[in-house]
């Protein structure tokens, strides 16, 4: 049966998305994707023009699931520490699958290598992750000003995105287990 347009777009979404999360943007190479979806490497180039075309559809993709996500859970709860042991979750389970990163923390690390259209993208992640946490953090902390609250949300992104991180490096999610329950402990996340 013959994919459609659509269906060949999604598939080197897929393969892109996972080579990233393993490996990271430089890794990105339209010659292994085409062989990995079954095209011709020239194929890949009419779905997306550029490398950077495409590692700025991932972490658009990326970004806007994530926050469609997040306001569910937001609207679901209002209790803040349930939010956030969803939200550490997220980054557990890219551990759990095969030792992955977040897809945008993966290419943060190779920042200076981004096309400018990727770094932008990347950019709105952390925005819109810091802005979710800022809005859980008002609920715990509803006396804290916005800039305590954007501060103390901006700490606990980089923490966990950390952990996710130094866990990856070690092959041993219990490390991130650990790091979370610690995080806890000492207040970081609520």
């Amino acid at each position: 049966m013959a994919r459609t347009k659509t269906d060949m777009h999604e598939a080197l979404m897929a393969a892109a998305k996972a080579t990233v999360q393993a490996r990271g943007y430089n890794a990105l190479s339209f010659r292994e994707l085409a062989k990995e979806v079954g095209i011709k490497s020239a194929s890949v180039h009419y779905h997306f023009p550029t490398k950077g075309d495409l590692g700025a559809a991932l972490a658009r993709r990326y970004t806007e699931d994530g926050a469609t996500y997040l306001a569910e859970l937001l609207a679901t709860s209002k209790d803040a520490a349930w939010c956030m042991d969803r939200y550490t979750e997220i980054f557990r389970s890219a551990l759990a699958n095969d030792n992955r990163m977040c897809l945008c923390g993966i290419m943060s690390a190779e920042f200076d290598d981004l096309p400018i259209e990727v770094r932008t993208e990347v950019d709105k992640f952390a925005e819109t992750n810091v802005g979710w946490i800022t809005r859980v953090l008002a609920r715990a902390k509803p006396a804290a000003s916005e800039q305590q609250l954007q501060e103390h949300a901006m700490a606990i992104f980089a923490a966990i995105e950390g952990a996710q991180l130094v866990a990856r490096g070690c092959q041993d999610i219990a490390i991130y287990d650990g790091t979370i329950r610690a995080y806890r402990s000492t207040g970081l996340i609520p």
